[in-house]
C-alpha cells in the first residue's frame, strides 16, 4: 500500500476508536478492587445540607423529600433547601407542607422571578446555606432522585480521606414499569456509569460528578467560589472539574444508588441530551489547557484523554470513517473489502468485550435489558457484522449493497434523526419504537452529539429544558 491508502486506512479504523475506549474503561474497571483506599476515618457524619432546584415538580417533590428525610442517616445533621424557580404548578404548596411535617428540616426558598436556568437556581441555595454556616456539606440532587436507604452515608464516608473534596453515586434508570426507551437508558448507565465511573477511580480523575448525585465537602465548595458555573449547560462536569483543578479528588462509589426517571420516548431523550451534548462541547473548550498538560493532574493525562475524547468525537469519527472506506473503494476495490472486514471484525470484537462486561458489572440490570443490551449497535450494524465476517455473504451482495454497507457506519446516524422524525409525525408515531431497535441506539446517541455541535456552533440560547417527571420510580431497594 502506498502512504494514501495506509493513512485512508487508519480512518477507516478510526471509527472503532470509541469501543475501543469502551474497552480500555472496563479493562481499568477490572481493577477497581484494588484502587487505593480511603486513608482515615469520619469522627462523626457531617452536617449535610440537601440543596433541590425545582420547576413544576408537583407531582415528584414530595416523595423526594419523604425518602431524603427517612435515610439511614442522623436526623440532626440533614436538612433539605427546596430552591423553587417561580413554579406555576402545586410545587410550593407541596414543600410548605412537607416544611410543616419536618419542621426545622425542610425550607422552601422561593425565587419570584424564575428562567434563568438551573445553575442559577442552585446559586440561590448555595448562598443561603453559605451565609447560614451550619453545613459541612453540600448535596446537590435533582427534584425526582430517590437516594437509597444507606446511599448518604456511604457518600460521606470518603470524607475520612482528607483528600477527596467530592463524591458522586451511581444514578440508575428506576421508572416502572419500564418502556423500551427506559430500559436503554438502563443499559447505557451500566456502561455510563457502573463501568466508565469505575475506571475513573482507578485514574484518579473524574470526569462528572452526576446531577442528581452530588456531594462537596464544604472545603472544596469554598475553594472554587461557593457557587457553580452559570456560563455552560454543564454545570455539574464545570464543577467536577474545578474541585479537581483545585487540588482534591473527586470519587464514584458504585455502591452508592440513587434511582431516578429518565425520558421515556425520543423526544424526551433528544431534548436532554443535546442539553448534555452542549455542556460537553463547552467543557472541552473552556479547558482546552488542561488536555495532555500533566501539570494539570491526572486530569491532563493521556489516559483521560483516550476516555474523553473517542466519546466527545464520535459522530466525526464516524463520518471519517465511512468517507475514508469510500475513497479507498475508488482508489482500491480489492483492498476497500479487506479494510472493511476487518473493521466490523473489530468492532464484532469490541462490541462483544463491552456488553458482557456490562453485564457482569450489574446483573441486574443486564437481565432486565439484555435485549437493548444486544441491539444496541442497531439490527442493521449486526447484520453487517455478520456479512463482513462470514466471505461468502460478502461476495453475494450487489455493488450498491456493499457501498451501503460502507457508509452505514455514518449513514446511521441520519438514519436515527429520521427515527426521531417519526415519532413526532401524526401517523407514524408507532413506528418509532421498532425502527429504534433496527437503526440502534448508539447511533440514536451518536446523532444527538452531532445535534449538540451544531446547536453550540449557531449559538442556541442556553435554556434549562428540563425533562417532565411523572413520579413513576417504582419502590426499589
Amino acid at each position: 500500500m502506498d502512504a494514501l491508502e495506509w493513512l485512508l486506512t487508519g480512518f477507516v479504523l478510526a471509527g472503532a476508536l470509541p469501543l475501543l475506549s469502551g474497552c480500555y474503561q472496563f479493562i481499568l474497571s477490572g481493577l477497581h478492587r484494588f484502587r487505593r483506599r480511603a486513608e482515615g476515618t469520619l469522627e462523626r457524619e457531617p452536617n449535610v445540607a440537601v440543596v433541590v432546584p425545582a420547576w413544576n415538580e408537583a407531582a415528584v417533590i414530595g416523595r423526594t423529600l419523604d425518602t431524603l428525610l427517612s435515610l439511614d442517616y442522623p436526623p440532626e445533621r440533614l436538612r433539605v433547601y427546596v430552591v423553587d424557580d417561580a413554579s406555576t404548578d402545586a410545587t410550593p404548596d407541596v414543600v410548605l407542607g412537607k416544611a410543616a411535617e419536618y419542621p426545622g428540616r425542610v425550607f422552601h426558598l422561593r425565587r419570584d422571578v424564575g428562567g434563568e436556568g438551573k445553575a442559577h437556581t442552585l446559586n440561590h441555595g448555595l448562598r443561603v446555606i453559605r451565609a447560614d454556616g451550619w453545613y459541612e456539606a453540600a448535596l446537590i440532587i435533582d427534584a425526582d432522585v430517590i437516594f437509597t436507604a444507606r446511599s448518604l452515608r456511604r457518600m460521606v464516608r470518603h470524607f475520612g480521606d482528607p483528600s477527596v473534596g467530592a463524591v458522586t453515586g451511581y444514578i440508575k434508570e428506576g421508572s416502572r414499569p419500564a418502556n423500551y426507551m427506559n430500559r436503554f437508558i438502563s443499559y447505557e448507565y451500566v456502561a455510563a456509569q457502573a463501568g466508565a465511573r469505575r475506571a475513573q477511580n482507578v485514574l484518579g480523575a473524574q470526569a462528572c460528578l452526576a446531577g442528581g448525585a452530588q456531594l462537596l465537602r464544604r472545603e472544596s465548595l469554598e475553594a472554587i467560589g461557593g457557587e457553580i458555573d452559570t456560563s455552560s449547560l454543564a454545570e455539574d462536569t464545570f464543577t467536577t472539574f474545578n474541585v479537581q483543578l483545585a487540588g482534591q479528588r473527586v470519587v464514584f462509589d458504585p455502591h452508592a444508588i440513587v434511582w431516578a426517571e429518565e425520558p421515556h420516548d425520543i423526544a424526551g431523550l433528544w431534548k436532554q441530551r443535546v442539553r448534555w451534548g452542549r455542556g460537553n462541547v463547552q467543557v472541552t473548550w473552556r479547558y482546552r489547557h488542561v488536555w495532555l498538560r500533566r501539570s494539570k493532574g491526572r486530569l491532563g493525562g493521556v489516559s483521560f484523554a483516550l476516555i474523553w475524547f473517542p466519546i466527545f468525537l464520535m459522530p466525526a469519527l464516524m463520518l471519517l470513517s465511512s468517507v475514508s472506506l469510500v475513497t479507498l473503494y475508488a482508489l482500491h476495490r480489492d483492498l476497500a473489502f479487506d479494510v472493511f472486514r476487518s473493521f466490523w471484525a473489530l468492532i464484532l470484537m469490541t462490541y462483544l468485550f463491552v456488553t458482557l462486561s456490562s453485564f457482569a458489572q450489574d446483573g441486574k440490570a443486564a437481565r432486565a435489558s439484555w435485549r437493548e443490551a444486544v441491539t444496541f449497535p442497531g439490527l442493521v450494524s449486526l447484520a453487517i457484522i455478520t456479512i463482513a465476517v462470514v466471505t461468502p455473504l460478502a461476495d453475494a451482495l450487489p455493488e450498491v449493497g456493499l457501498l451501503l454497507a460502507y457508509i452505514w457506519l455514518s449513514a446511521s446516524m441520519l438514519a436515527a434523526y429520521l427515527v426521531r422524525r417519526l415519532e413526532s409525525a401524526a401517523h407514524g408515531g408507532w413506528l418509532a419504537r421498532p425502527l429504534l431497535y433496527v437503526v440502534g441506539y448508539g447511533p440514536l446517541l451518536c446523532a444527538i452529539t452531532a445535534a449538540a455541535y451544531f446547536a453550540e456552533l449557531r449559538r442556541a440560547d442556553l435554556v434549562w429544558e428540563k425533562t417532565e417527571k411523572s413520579g413513576s420510580v417504582g419502590n426499589l431497594a
